[in-house]
């Protein structure tokens, strides 16, 4: 994998308030084979404009301006744009400019992210640090808030992603119009990036890197609150939307089982109040799915029919278990609906992957 040329692979270093060290990270890279970079000024003050007339003077250096801070996302599209018009790269790798990535670590996600495109396979290529307790010099947000979206992306895409927030990722030049799709303007986008790989068929590669942080990454502009909203937002909005389905299923069936009571067997309003609770909080559900949470494109009444062949089995397997669950533990009143939130929120999980990649599998 050494012999691949670094010449035809675009270098991208979406940057604000830069540090006078950005000539020298620039300087690195060329060292190790890079010759071409763009560099994205993403609204920088006044105060921090010298480091851009800095690397405007090393050959192979094209800096572009936002007047104002439009945020990580945007500065790599308005990259991803301008290297598409340019023509003649083999590729893209994206490297954050606080001196995290060493090097010999981009040559190495470059280099993997030209194997792949050689083979003829559309992959994102992700340099992955060290996470594990094992590993001292990870700064404590960074851990968590990685640990946490790591999590999240295992529950609820069933794919594990080991370095959820690296800045460092290669792919090649024929996925760019993907890239330029993916919605996201601030940090949000590289997570959109990972959500979206399966449902446009994008493979990933695992490339582990050395960990460095500079400062304890004091330099860092990400907001935890306000930028982790945006990060989970379409996750966010999901649990939200069945949250509410939720109350408005769990309410109407505990009322059915308080007022039918012992006048019917518990096979049969068990049966009675999942369907009636079932069909009135998956109506809410399915039209706030369609216009809000995945906003899908397709037609209504095919997005219906799949939602409720879901919602069918979805019920089927409510009903199952929570009866199973009953006879087996002899439960009864309360410790019934106890029995549902523990089995509708397995199911929760799983019906969020269904409707993300099958049935608002054209939402965005």
């Amino acid at each position: 994998m050494s012999d691949y040329d670094l010449t035809s692979v675009a270098v991208v270093i979406p940057v604000l308030n830069p540090d006078p060290d950005l000539k020298d990270t620039v300087l690195e890279l060329q060292k190790a084979g890079f010759t071409r970079f763009i560099v994205v000024n993403d609204g920088s003050d006044e105060q921090h404009l010298q480091p851009f007339e800095d690397v405007k003077r090393i050959e192979g250096v094209r800096v572009l301006t936002h007047e104002v801070n439009k945020g990580k996302g945007r500065a790599m599209k308005t990259a991803f744009e301008d290297i598409q018009e340019q023509g003649g790269f083999a590729g893209v790798v994206t490297v954050d400019a606080d001196g995290q990535h060493l090097p010999k670590d981009v040559a190495s996600c470059s280099r993997a992210m030209l194997a792949e495109a050689e083979a003829g396979r559309k992959s994102l290529i992700l340099g992955t640090r060290d996470f594990t307790s094992r590993n001292k010099n990870i700064p404590w947000k960074s851990r968590m808030g990685n640990r946490i979206t790591s999590l999240v992306f295992l529950l609820t895409c069933q794919t594990r992603i080991p370095d959820t927030q690296t800045g460092l990722r290669a792919f090649s030049s024929d996925l760019i119009p993907d890239m330029l799709e993916i919605e996201g303007e601030r940090y949000e986008y590289e997570t959109q990036q990972l959500l979206e790989l399966k449902r446009r068929h994008i493979g990933k590669v695992i490339v582990p890197i050395e960990t460095v942080y500079e400062g304890n990454n004091e330099g860092s502009h990400f907001h935890p609150v306000r930028d982790s909203i945006r990060i989970y937002r379409l996750i966010l909005k999901f649990l939200a939307s069945s949250i509410l389905a939720f109350l408005i299923d769990l309410g109407i069936f505990t009322l059915i089982i308080y007022l039918v009571g012992d006048s019917m067997p518990d096979k049969e309003r068990i049966f009675l109040a999942t369907v009636v609770s079932r069909c009135i909080s998956s109506l809410v559900n399915f039209f706030v799915n369609h216009k809000f949470v995945f906003r899908s494109r397709e037609n209504l009444g095919r997005t219906m029919i799949r939602y409720y062949i879901l919602c069918a089995i979805q019920m089927l397997c409510s009903y199952l278990l929570v009866t199973g669950l009953t006879l087996l533990c002899g439960a009864n009143g309360l410790l019934i609906t106890v029995l549902k939130v523990i089995v509708d929120f397995v199911l929760f999980i799983i019906s969020y992957q269904i409707q993300q990649r099958i049935v608002f599998k054209s939402g965005k």
